[in-house]
Order: C-alpha cells, then sequence, then structure tokens
C-alpha cells in the first residue's frame, strides 16, 4: 500500500518562510534608497532654485546678494523651497540648507556659498561666479 501525502513538509514551509522574508528585507532596503535619492533630489533642486534667484532675480534688480535669506528675498521663488524635506527653514541651525554670504557692507554682499547636507553623496555646493 503507497501512503501519499497531501501538503508541504515542514522543510518546504521554512523554506518559503526565509525566501519570503529575504524578498520582504531586500523591498524594505531598497525602498529606503529610492526614498533618500528623492530626498537628495529635493535638496539638490531647491538649492538650485534658490541659486538662480539669487542670480537671475536678486541680482540683477539690487547689484548685490542679501546678507541673509528669507520669505522676502525672493518673489520669484516658491517660499516652500526654503524649508529642507525635514521641515526646517533655511538659516535655522537644525536646517539642511546653507547659506554663507561673504564680502558684506550694509547688507549688500559681494558673494555666496549655498551648501546643502545629502544622504547618499558629499555636500550639494553652489558659489556664485
Amino acid at each position: 500500500m503507497t501512503h501519499r501525502s497531501h501538503g508541504f513538509t515542514v522543510i518546504e514551509l521554512l523554506l518559503i518562510i526565509v525566501v519570503i522574508a529575504g524578498a520582504g528585507i531586500l523591498f524594505f532596503v531598497q525602498k529606503n534608497t529610492v526614498e533618500s535619492i528623492g530626498r537628495d533630489q529635493a535638496r539638490k533642486t531647491a538649492i538650485n532654485a534658490i541659486y538662480y534667484n539669487l542670480e537671475k532675480v536678486y541680482f540683477a534688480e539690487n547689484g548685490s546678494y542679501p546678507q541673509q535669506l528669507t520669505d522676502e528675498t525672493f518673489r520669484a521663488l516658491d517660499p516652500a523651497l526654503l524649508t529642507d524635506p525635514e521641515g526646517h527653514k533655511i538659516g535655522t541651525a537644525e536646517s539642511d540648507y546653507r547659506y554663507e554670504a561673504t564680502n558684506c557692507n550694509d547688507n549688500a554682499c559681494k558673494s555666496y556659498t549655498l551648501r546643502t547636507s545629502l544622504e547618499n553623496e558629499a555636500d550639494f555646493i553652489r558659489k556664485n561666479d
């Protein structure tokens, strides 16, 4: 008499559990990587937008750069771009975005450096020419 078994063995079930767990771990690692790349892109986009507004709008109108950046500094820039992905405004100690004005005299500066900290790369830096 032959005995036929229906169902799975314990080893087959363990193998399926290990494969599913491995796929889940891989999914979450990749998900975190993709999200951090997105945050880094948002940071770069914001720094580039600030840079172009400083160069094409602010400097064109004033002939110099501001000593500090505020919402009032930019009329042609979405104020949300002055806030980093964690919700900190540029100019605050916690912000990923930093504006460093140099060669200043009475709120009129000749040069500056824009910088942001990235999660997957070195700092992203834009300086005026």
